[in-house]
């Protein structure tokens, strides 16, 4: 066992706090995370307890077994004197290169219809250029503050909420994929903070948490339909992460790519943008 100590500037037993608080958030007990990682459960509780640190290949062990995400991960490591060794570079750094590539390939083969690449907390990244064709139909984005945050958006009485069919239920089921879309499916400050501030929009469902039936009979995935000239387009997304990410910005990318839920809305969408381009 390690006798390294914690990093002078860390509160005495913020590594076992931490621990015990991701251990929580699993729903293990001690005994689950030994038999699971290979590490005693004694040492699992001097951890916690504060009484002893472990080595570094143990402390990941563990943080792999209760599947914390990256940036927590290095949160951990330095809780216990360590120096961080997933990198927290930003999304365009220069060590992304080959996944940003990707994304930009994937997006300019998406068109004509949306593709957006957004952060963990939903801000707008990148997109190709059919995503905002498609918005500024609706609203102006060039009067919405940058980065765009693409559950402001939706939620927004300013914003795109007013042209959103059937927009209680989309609003609920976007508040639950919040939950279910974060990073390791545990929702950061951050994230506590977008969502307490879409919730202080008027007439947000405060029972979004709540299930309900599928809005669209006979489909396999509930889409979300965009009101335009009394005509209701209806889109389903699909969203792609980066396999086997090794840095922060790798696990926290997320595209989203959309797609016509129904042939009517495919024609419609062509003929939208079709009329779009006549009058460039």
């Amino acid at each position: 066992m390690s006798t390294a100590r914690p990093h002078p500037n860390m509160p005495q037993g913020e590594l076992g706090n931490l621990l015990r608080y991701w251990r929580d958030v699993r729903g293990m007990s001690q005994l689950d995370l030994s038999l699971e990682a290979g590490v005693s459960q004694r040492q699992i509780s001097f951890i916690e307890s504060g009484r002893s640190v472990p080595g570094r290949d143990t402390l990941l062990t563990l943080a792999q077994t209760l599947d914390v995400p990256m940036r927590e991960r290095n949160a951990l490591l330095l809780a216990a004197g360590y120096a961080p060794v997933y990198s927290e570079a930003p999304w365009n750094a220069q060590e992304m290169h080959s996944v940003i590539r990707a994304l930009e390939r994937v997006v300019r083969q998406h068109e004509p219809f949306p593709a957006i690449v957004m952060d963990r907390h939903w801000n707008v990244l990148m997109t190709n250029d059919a995503a905002p064709r498609f918005f500024n139909h609706f609203i102006d984005l060039g009067s919405r503050e940058s980065p765009r945050n693409m559950l402001r958006l939706i939620l927004d009485p300013h914003g795109m909420r007013p042209y959103v069919a059937d927009w209680e239920n989309v609003a609920r089921s976007l508040l639950q994929r919040v939950h279910r879309e974060s990073v390791g499916h545990v929702l950061d400050d951050k994230t506590r903070h977008l969502l307490d501030e879409l919730l202080a929009y008027p007439d947000v469902p405060r029972d979004w948490k709540t299930y309900r039936g599928p809005s669209a009979a006979n489909m396999p995935v509930i889409p979300m339909g965009f009101i335009s000239d009394g005509v209701v387009l209806r889109y389903f997304s699909m969203v792609t992460t980066v396999g086997a990410p090794q840095t922060v910005a790798a696990q926290e990318l997320r595209l989203e790519c959309m797609f016509p839920a129904d042939d009517e809305t495919e024609a419609q969408h062509t003929a939208l943008f079709a009329a779009h381009s006549k009058h460039r």
